[in-house]
């Protein structure tokens, strides 16, 4: 076996071998240093003098004085056999000195206006917390995952030769990957279209935002859903885009209240197959309606199919791109619904009029999600795992839903009615009781439970008023987990509409 060199790393070390102070005193006080410091910890192993000397490009004899007086000084310690160590001595705490370094400056940078208008609407807004639980949203079933098969295929593919799983891959995607979307499209969403046109990302987040810098100006109107996705809504204003709200209702987009506003947008941004947040889908009139008045517009139509694979309410509407006559519709899937988020694997599939031009900006500009990973889920989709997989996941999120439904029936009445749905990881539940929804939403955090405010989506208060409500993912949880969700739920909002000297709030505000 070779033996390896140990030890840290020291190039930030400088000698100046000119210099009137001896290479060795010059060790010594950048080693000391960087121990005194804490950027070697106690404990760590220093390199081995010869180590040292060839990484320093200086003598042995050097680094042997250098070391010598800092064993002196107690801050390092050899140990026979087994190389020279910081020692334990300095975990210990250590008074503070007060330190003369100037005031840091702490006056704001100079940011540019999309950024701060994004800051300005949602920095201060907290992300929640992405762990199974209820009500989670936007997680799979991770205890469902094949995980045996794709530790398989994982394994296999890290046996290959270093330069095919080591080196650059292709920055617009595996190939093998690309052509598998492409024949789980057509077969499984109708969508006809050539591996050329899909172009692999890292998450549907990236695929916005590379949509919006490739096709927007800023201050190029778009319609949008609201309540809508807050990704894909974060992103198109990072790009500048002046977003325009758009009421839904139970067809989805109105298009003909959009058209009353802005017939002269540049993109509506659409999630038809199940809307993020309300779970509804666009009637098939509305889909012709907006491929339509995009035509008139010449507009772009980005169509976010985020858990278009998990319908279990009968046979699927098509998709927007499959009945997309004209080119102007972009297509965005992920894998962090259908596989699992850490993939960070999402893919874009665009127009025919497009590939050129994303095929030559992702060379430019992108390095391409990691080759393995790409694999992977390439022979993943090959072998036919995803759609048994997908298959059996249907049945799982069908079966989580009713339980849902089922329990919320049973506890909720009078306080909270679950509006059932026919796809996805989560539906919405509308409060018959008036409560503020950020009141709840709080105190369901206060007891372990997740929910979203379907405010929380919205960029403005959704027009017609009616009752707030919260937004649950039952994908994540349990059938058994998610009754004891509801019923914590129960009491929170139980414990809330009884609180002393509560004022009753205007429905729907948070």
């Amino acid at each position: 076996m070779v033996k390896r060199a140990g030890g840290a790393l020291l190039l930030s070390i400088r000698l100046e071998h000119g210099s009137s102070r001896p290479v060795s005193t010059q060790l010594h006080v950048g080693l000391r240093e960087l121990i005194l410091s804490g950027s070697i910890a106690a404990g760590q192993r220093l390199p081995a003098s010869r180590t040292l000397a060839r990484d320093l490009a200086v003598s042995r004899t050097t680094v042997i004085e250098a070391f010598d007086r800092l064993t002196a000084e107690g801050l390092i310690e050899s140990r026979v056999g087994a190389g020279t160590y910081v020692t334990r001595a300095l975990e210990a705490p250590r008074p503070m000195t007060a330190a003369a370094t100037p005031e840091p400056d702490v006056s704001p940078p100079r940011l540019s206006h999309a950024t701060e208008r994004s800051l300005e609407l949602f920095g201060q807004r907290q992300r929640l917390p992405a762990i199974p639980r209820a009500f989670t949203t936007a997680l799979p079933a991770f205890d469902a995952f094949p995980m045996a098969q794709w530790a398989r295929l994982s394994a296999k593919h890290w046996r290959r030769g270093r330069d095919e799983v080591m080196g650059y891959g292709e920055p617009f995607g595996h190939p093998g990957l690309r052509r598998a979307i492409a024949s789980h499209l057509r077969a499984n969403r109708g969508i006809v279209c050539d591996a050329e046109q899909i172009f692999i990302v890292s998450g549907a987040q990236q695929a916005f935002s590379l949509t919006a810098s490739l096709l927007l100006n800023p201050g190029d109107p778009v319609w949008f859903e609201n309540p809508g996705a807050i990704g894909a809504r974060n992103s198109l204003i990072a790009a500048g885009a002046e977003l325009l709200p758009v009421p839904v209702d139970e067809q989805g987009l109105r298009v003909e209240e959009a058209l009353a506003r802005c017939p002269g947008f540049a993109m509506a941004f659409v999630t038809p197959s199940h809307q993020q947040p309300l779970g509804v889908v666009m009637s098939l009139e509305r889909r012709f309606a907006l491929l339509h008045a995009a035509e008139q517009a010449g507009a772009w139509v980005i169509e976010d199919d985020y858990d278009g694979e998990f319908s279990f309410g009968g046979t699927p509407l098509p998709t927007l791109k499959s009945i997309d006559t004209t080119g102007r519709v972009i297509y965005v899937g992920t894998f962090s619904k259908s596989l699992f988020p850490s993939l960070r694997l999402g893919y874009l599939l665009v127009p025919p009029s497009l590939v050129g031009t994303v095929k030559a900006l992702m060379s430019q500009l992108l390095q391409g999600v990691p080759t393995v990973v790409q694999a992977v889920v390439a022979e993943f989709i090959d072998e036919g795992h995803f759609s048994s997989h997908l298959r059996r996941m249907r049945r799982i999120y069908a079966e989580r839903h009713d339980a849902l439904c089922a329990a919320a029936r049973r506890r909720l009445a009078g306080l909270l009615e679950v509006v059932p749905s026919h796809s996805g990881l989560h539906t919405i539940a509308r409060f018959q009781a008036a409560l503020s929804e950020q009141a709840v939403v709080e105190a369901a955090r206060q007891r372990a439970i997740t929910v979203s405010a379907i405010a929380r989506f919205s960029l403005t208060p959704p027009s017609g008023g009616g009752a707030g409500g919260l937004v649950l993912g039952f994908g994540a949880v349990r059938p058994p987990d998610i009754e004891q969700g509801v019923e914590v739920l129960g009491q929170v909002m139980e414990q809330l509409c009884e609180a002393p000297g509560r004022q009753p709030t205007a429905r729907g505000k948070a």
